[in-house]
């Protein structure tokens, strides 16, 4: 059974391109991405199976 790590992060509207490229770099995949506190951010939710990272 393939098990999963989460992470949330903050998402700046300026910079999505880039940070999400940095995230999926790394293993991760964006599950979802919703508003944030403020009108200039969002925050994205990622998932990888446990045990992964980018080599």
């Amino acid at each position: 059974m393939k098990t999963w790590e989460y992470a949330t992060a903050p998402v700046l509207i300026h910079a999505t391109k880039q940070i999400l490229d940095n995230w999926g770099a790394d293993g991760w995949e964006l599950v979802q991405i919703v508003p944030g506190p403020n009108p200039e951010s969002l925050v994205a939710y990622f998932k990888r199976p446990k045990g992964e990272s980018a080599t």
